[in-house]
């Protein structure tokens, strides 16, 4: 496996971009979407770029880059149109930094994401092909809509619930277990929701019981 797969906690974390360009809009709006603290360095900026900065949402230092611009950061994005410029950006980065017109130079790379709700999936081909990720993120969003979103709320609370109503571990097991089982799914899939949910709370009052 070439990469380390994992989901990075970015809350309050210092995140800093440099380039202007829909690349680097577009991963300074996924890093907003986490929580993290965005700064852009940029002589040149896209319009949305710039509204971001005007509503304060991030830190717009519209000039180049220069050497400290990434210190304290916790992760930084090297998404300008110069291959010397994000090298430099690179050796500079002694953490988390992402190339985005050639991930080697890095040392992540950001996958093609599915967010329904709560579900969050990523898809990568470890650089090998973006494209058939973004392919198989399109084929994964149209298999997990809507309803699946609400049944993961459905879940979560229901498992709240399984916690304090239902004292015999192994019952408690066993409910959580058919939470996430591929019965339920197929529930969901062919009833819909008001179908998995009677399900679920059914199975939830014979737990508790007894």
């Amino acid at each position: 496996m070439k990469y380390y797969p994992a989901l990075l906690d970015v809350r309050e974390k210092k995140a800093v971009i440099v380039g202007g360009g829909r690349v680097a809009e577009r991963k300074a709006r996924m890093l907003l979407r986490a929580g993290a603290r965005v700064t852009v360095v940029s002589p040149d900026a896209t319009g949305g770029i710039r509204m971001l900065g005007e509503k304060g949402l991030i830190t717009l230092r519209q000039r180049k880059y220069r050497a400290g611009d990434l210190r304290n950061a916790f992760i930084a994005v090297a998404a300008t149109s110069s291959a010397e410029t994000n090298r430099k950006i690179a050796r500079e980065a002694g953490f988390l930094v992402n190339v985005a017109d050639t991930p080697s130079e890095g040392n992540f790379i950001v996958p093609s994401v599915v967010q329904q709700g709560p579900l969050t999936v990523a898809v990568s081909t470890g650089g090998a092909s973006p494209a058939m990720s973004k392919a198989v993120r399109k084929e994964i969003e149209g298999s997990y809509g809507r309803e699946f979103v609400q049944y993961l709320r459905l879940a979560e609370e229901a498992r709240r619930q399984a916690m304090e109503a239902i004292p015999d571990r192994r019952k408690r097991r066993a409910f959580l277990k058919l939470l996430a089982s591929h019965r339920m799914i197929a529930t969901l899939r062919s009833g819909g929701f008001i179908a998995v949910k009677k399900k679920v709370m059914s199975a939830l009052a014979a737990g508790a019981g007894g």
